[in-house]
């Protein structure tokens, strides 16, 4: 058995249950003989080569129970990519501290930092042990069925377009459309979530675009319009990274961050919401409203997904139990079992097989018009959001009885 310390790091976006996942490689640890002493990433990998390491054997019992239900990253994340002249340095500091167990919580971007560590300690001829643990509202992890913290995500975007849609019908004199923007850059998980809420034809979201398929204005238009003649107002909901068919983010946006991917929602770029909002006012010249949530489905544990959090802490349990195994260069996988009951198994999948690559939605998931989502799509949401509010709406009965809605 490999003895030495073990390193655990939080990377990139957080989630309202990473901090679950980050409980679980603690608790893990404690019960793993080969791991003496677990030492956290402050600030993920970029802070791990500045030696900022916190004792998380040292942890009040108390504290780790509380990671459980925490939001946000409590290491601190970063958006490190690590470059080549890195190396060095990353082996320096794994040495010096006898780290031989290597855990980041990620996404791809993340899975991509394990794979690389662990292979140059590999050729370098450093024995270590690098396991991923999956991360990412997006979704967009391959070899997993979901991810930790999609679910949340999921359900929080659900609800706030369930009820801004019950806003937007009852103001619909004033405001005839509203535009939510979910973020996802490559992936349309959590654009196609927000459906979960619509209880029937008129109720939001009317219109769902998402990444997969292209964009096209003069359909969104046509569209938007049919929905408010027969509706009065229009629901619409677009991930943040949908393009035209030339491949042109409708974002239009030129900020990218530091792995080259466009940051849509940045300061100096548009946004896909406000672009889908000056097209309507400028065609129809109506009044409408956009939301744009950016982080803040990152960190709602308000909101947050009892199974969820329970599948996060698994993960992290299961990260550990691969490297107590001798098993370097996977990430922990969840593999459906069944909808009714809801049932999953834990698993694996090689780091090389994961990294950098974002996992689209199937395309049987999506209408054939590309403008909402199938009924194949909610048999794969629903067990993992749960069931959503039941609101009720007045009885359209006016004592003039010659009154309609117009």
């Amino acid at each position: 058995m490999l003895k030495g310390n073990a390193i655990v790091g939080q990377s990139g976006g957080p989630t309202s249950v990473i901090n679950a996942s980050l409980a679980g490689v603690i608790d893990g640890a404690k019960k793993f003989a080969g791991i003496k002493k677990l030492y956290g990433m402050n600030y993920g990998i970029e802070g791990f080569m500045q030696e900022r390491l916190i004792d998380l054997s040292a942890q009040p019992a108390a504290v780790v129970k509380g990671l459980r239900m925490t939001p946000s990253s409590s290491l601190g994340s970063s958006r490190h990519k690590v470059k080549e002249e890195d190396f060095p340095r990353i082996m320096e500091v794994l040495k010096k501290y006898d780290v031989r167990y290597f855990f980041l919580i990620g996404g791809n971007d993340t899975m991509d930092t394990i794979n690389r560590v662990e292979q140059y300690c590999r050729k370098n001829g450093y024995e270590l042990t690098g396991v991923g643990i999956p991360k990412t509202v997006d979704n967009d992890l391959f070899g997993t069925d979901h991810t930790p913290g999609y679910a949340s995500a999921a359900r929080y975007n659900a609800l706030s377009v369930m009820q801004g849609g019950i806003l937007a019908r009852d103001m619909q004199r004033v405001d005839k459309f509203s535009v939510y923007q979910t973020i996802g850059r490559d992936a349309g998980w959590l654009a196609a979530a927000c459906a979960a809420g619509k209880t029937d034809e008129a109720s939001a979201p009317h219109l769902i675009y998402t990444p997969e398929l292209p964009f096209s204005k003069e359909d969104f238009l046509k569209d938007a319009a049919a929905c408010v003649k027969e509706y009065g107002f229009v629901s619409v909901v677009c991930g943040e990274g949908i393009k035209y068919k030339d491949g042109t983010p409708v974002s239009a946006s030129r900020t990218k961050d530091k792995f080259n991917n466009t940051e849509f929602g940045a300061m100096g770029g548009a946004s896909a919401a406000l672009n889908l909002h000056a097209m309507l006012r400028e065609a129809y010249g109506w009044r409408g409203e956009f939301q744009i949530t950016e982080s803040l489905i990152m960190c709602a544990a308000d909101r947050g997904v009892a199974n969820d959090f329970s599948e996060a802490y698994r993960c992290g349990i299961e990260a550990v139990k691969l490297a107590s195994k001798g098993e370097s260069g996977y990430m922990v996988t969840m593999k459906r079992i069944s909808n009714k009951p809801y049932r999953i198994s834990y698993e694996k999948a090689k780091l090389s097989d994961v990294a950098v690559k974002a996992k689209p939605m199937p395309l049987d998931y999506l209408t054939a018009d590309g403008n909402f989502v199938s009924k194949k799509f909610f048999s794969y949401l629903s067990p993992l959001i749960g069931d959503m509010p039941g609101y009720v709406r007045l009885k359209q009965k006016f004592a003039n009885k010659s009154k309609s809605i117009d």
